[in-house]
């Protein structure tokens, strides 16, 4: 069970300075908990760093897109940010990763990292002219289908918002811990952008009536990470991570690598 007010991650794509901000600015301001949704490792960053930290602290978390294909590079080659963390991750924790469930359900709050239906299609947000825009209420509504929760967690977009569906629950995307933008072609090409560099993480608190939400914007040695993903040959991460936006240079990048 949760307490009444902790912390929601995500996204964490394997940033370590991005994570120790934000655990940093957490317990800066009194929470203790905190929960993970995903996406945890993959990217050109700090893996197997990442993995350490988080396995020590044990925090409640699930398993996102990139956990399951991280995981199916032992069968065949994956994409770059899959092979990378991959390779660059220990039996151990990749067993860790095996380990962690798709959703989990702690008292009234649930956590999906897409939709209860699938990790890769995202629920509070639609394509429309090749970016990430609100989902509508009957959208959202739709993709999560019945629950009795009063507060839904998830992530996958990247892109912080929250929802309040009438009759049910609130439903909470936290933004992304480590990386800020990026562009996909899973369900058409699109884009994802924060417009800063900032990591993003949520903190819930249940009041009388529902929850309140914090969404927070962390400062943190962007510049390293941008370096980091450079010197591990993706031009697109680093630029990425130092704007929060993705320009026609990065996408070309992202298309030849």
């Amino acid at each position: 069970m949760l307490p009444d007010r902790f912390a929601v991650l995500s996204d964490i794509h394997g940033n370590l300075p991005a994570l120790q901000a934000v655990l940093a600015d957490m317990h800066g301001r009194g929470v203790s908990h905190a929960v993970n949704l995903g996406d945890i490792l993959s990217g050109p960053l700090w893996p197997a760093e990442t993995a350490d930290l988080l396995m020590g602290l044990n925090l409640p978390t699930i398993a996102g897109n990139h956990e399951r294909q991280l995981l199916a590079c032992q069968q065949q080659p994956g994409g770059p940010a899959d092979q990378y963390a991959y390779a660059q991750t220990s039996p151990l924790q990749r067993a860790w990763l095996a380990a962690l469930p798709g959703a989990l359900r702690l008292g009234d709050v649930q956590l999906t990292h897409g939709t209860p239906q699938t990790d890769l299609q995202y629920l509070l947000d639609d394509i429309v002219a090749a970016n990430l825009v609100p989902a509508s209420l009957d959208t959202v509504a739709q993709r999560l289908g019945s629950t009795t929760a009063t507060l839904v967690l998830c992530g996958h977009s990247h892109m912080p918002r929250i929802l309040q569906l009438p009759g049910g629950p609130l439903v909470l995307n936290p933004g992304s811990v480590g990386l800020p933008a990026y562009d996909d072609s899973d369900g058409g090409y699109h884009r994802a952008q924060t417009g800063a560099p900032h990591a993003s993480y949520a903190i819930a608190e249940r009041v009388a009536g529902g929850w309140q939400v914090q969404l927070l914007r962390i400062a943190y040695d962007w510049h390293a990470a941008a370096a980091q993903a450079a010197r591990n040959g993706r031009a697109d991460w680093a630029a990425w991570l130092q704007s929060g936006m993705v320009t026609a240079t990065t996408v070309d990048a992202a298309a030849s690598g």
